[in-house]
C-alpha cells in the first residue's frame, strides 16, 4: 500500500494584525515532522512518504498528484484543525482514498473530525493504531481497532487504548530519510544551528490545566528504551543539536540518570536541548549536572507565571521560589535557558510590567510568552468555556486571546507585542560560538 502523510503548513490567524495592523506576534514553527517520522518508521512493508508543507507548502499539488497514495493521513495542533479538513477534502476532491488524522488535536477533540472527508481518526500514541489501521484496510479486514474512531454509519464504538511500553514501537527507527531535503531548514530559535528532533519519553505525570499532553497517554508517563534513544541520535549523525521533544524529559528521575550516563557511554557529541520542570531541577540538581556533562546546553522550562497563585489556578504544583532556584543553579551550570511563561487576557498593566521586570532581572536566555489559550480537551478549556468569543480554532495559537481581554483589547496587544519584541530580541543576535 502507499501511504502518504502530510504535515501541515504554518497556518493560524492573528488578530492583533487584522484588527489593529500589528505585525510582530504572529509565530513559525521550523521543527521536523517528528510524529510522521515515526509513524513512518513502523510502516515497513509499505511504500510511505511525508509531504511537510510548512517547509514546502507547494509540496501538496506537487508530491501529494504525483505519489498517489492509496492511504492518507494528516497531523496537527489545534490552530491546525480547520487546515486538517481542508487537506482532507483536497485529497477526497482529486483522489478518493481513505483519510485519516491524528496529533494533538485529534486527541483531545476528535468529535471535531467528524466529516464526510474524514474516514478515521486515530486518538493518542498512534504508531501501533495506524500500522494497524493499515493493515486491516489493505487486506479488507473490518476495523476494530483501540484508539481508532471510525467515521462510518453502522462503525463499531469507540474503544480507547489501553497504552503500555509496545507503543513506542522502539523497535523501529524514525523515516528520517523522508524529510532529509529539508534538513536544512529545521531549525530552533536560540541553538545556532541545525536541529534534530528524538523521542526519549511521550506523556507526563503532571497535569496542568492548561495542557494535553498528559491525556495523550491516559495520563501515563511512558518511557522509551536507552537503545531506542541512542539509535535515534545515532541516525542523526550530520547534526550538532539534538532536541529530546519530549514533555518532560526528566519525568522519571532514575531513568534520566540512566540515559545521561548511557549518552557518555556511548561518547556521543551533540549540544542536546531538553524541556525539565524548575522544582525537578531543584530537586535534583547532581541530575542536571549530570546531564549537563552528557551534552545538555539548552533547557526548555515552563515557568508560566511569577505569581504563586496563578500558578496554583493552573495545578502547576511548583512555586516561584523554585523558578528562582532552578534558574541560579542551571546558570552556574552554564546551561542556557529558554523560559515559557503564560500572559493572561486578564493581565492589568500592572501584571505585564511586573513580568518584564522580572525576566530583564532573572538572566534567562529566551523567554517565550504566550497567552494563555483554553485548548479543547483541557481542564482549562473546561473552565473558561462560558468565557470564550472566539470558537474559530484557527486563532488557537497561543498568540491569540480568544475571552475577552481585561484591558481595552488593542492596548492589550500593544503591550504583549512591545514584551514579545523585547524577548525574543536574543533571536536576531548571531549565536557566539563555543558558548552554551
Amino acid at each position: 500500500m502507499k501511504i502518504l502523510l502530510v504535515n501541515p503548513p504554518n497556518c493560524g490567524k492573528s488578530i492583533p494584525e487584522e484588527r489593529y495592523g500589528i505585525e510582530s506576534i504572529k509565530m513559525i514553527f521550523r521543527g521536523e515532522p517528528l510524529a510522521l517520522e515515526m509513524l513512518a518508521g513502523n510502516l515497513d512493508g509499505h511504500e510511505t512518504a511525508i509531504i511537510d508543507l510548512k517547509s514546502d507548502p507547494e509540496g501538496l499539488e506537487d508530491q501529494g498528484r504525483a505519489f498517489q497514495p492509496d492511504l492518507v493521513g494528516i497531523t496537527g495542533v489545534t490552530c491546525e484543525a480547520n487546515t486538517m479538513l481542508e487537506i482532507a477534502r483536497w485529497f477526497k476532491a482529486h483522489r478518493d482514498v481513505p483519510v485519516v488524522v491524528g496529533g494533538h488535536h485529534a486527541s483531545c477533540d476528535p468529535a471535531f473530525f467528524n466529516h464526510d472527508c474524514i474516514d478515521y481518526v486515530v486518538v493518542g500514541l498512534g504508531a501501533i493504531s495506524f500500522r494497524q489501521l493499515a493493515d486491516a484496510l489493505e487486506f479488507g479486514r473490518p476495523v476494530s481497532i483501540p484508539g481508532v474512531m471510525c467515521n462510518h454509519p453502522q462503525s463499531a464504538a469507540f474503544e480507547p487504548r489501553r497504552y503500555t511500553d509496545a507503543d513506542l514501537a522502539d523497535h523501529c527507527s524514525p523515516r528520517y530519510d523522508l524529510v532529509a531535503r529539508h534538513r536544512d531548514q529545521y531549525v530552533m530559535g536560540g541553538a545556532g544551528g541545525k536541529v534534530g528532533f528524538v523521542a526519549s519519553a511521550f506523556g507526563c505525570p503532571h497535569d496542568c490545566s492548561f495542557c494535553s499532553i498528559s491525556g495523550l497517554t491516559g495520563s501515563k508517563y511512558l518511557a522509551r528504551s536507552d537503545d531506542a534513544v541512542l539509535r535515534d541520535i545515532g541516525q542523526l549523525a550530520e547534526v550538532p543539536i539534538i532536541r529530546l521533544v519530549d514533555a518532560n524529559t526528566f519525568g522519571h528521575i532514575d531513568n534520566a540518570r540512566r540515559l545521561a550516563r548511557r549518552i557518555m557511554d556511548a561518547g556521543v557529541n551533540k549540544r542536546l536541548v531538553a524541556d525539565v520542570r524548575a522544582d525537578t531541577v531543584v530537586a535534583h540538581p547532581e541530575v542536571i549536572a549530570l546531564w549537563q556533562k552528557a551534552g545538555l546546553s539548552i533547557v526548555v522550562i515552563g515557568f508560566e507565571e511569577i505569581s504563586d497563585a496563578r500558578l496554583d489556578s493552573f495545578q502547576k504544583r511548583s512555586t516561584h521560589q523554585a523558578s528562582l532556584e532552578a534558574i541560579r543553579i542551571l546558570k552556574d551550570l552554564g546551561i542556557r535557558i529558554v523560559g515559557d511563561f503564560i500572559v493572561s487576557p486578564d493581565y492589568s498593566p500592572d501584571d505585564f510590567d511586573r513580568l518584564t521586570g522580572f525576566v530583564a532581572q532573572s538572566g534567562i536566555d529566551l523567554p517565550i510568552p504566550s497567552i494563555l489559550t483554553p485548548i479543547p480537551g483541557t481542564t482549562l478549556y473546561e473552565q473558561m468555556k462560558p468565557r470564550i468569543n472566539n470558537h474559530d480554532l484557527d486563532y488557537y495559537t497561543f498568540t491569540n486571546a480568544v475571552v475577552p481581554t481585561l484591558m481595552p483589547e488593542q492596548e492589550f496587544y500593544n503591550r504583549y507585542a512591545q514584551m514579545l519584541k523585547r524577548f525574543l530580541a536574543p533571536l536576531h543576535q548571531a549565536p557566539t560560538k563555543g558558548k552554551n
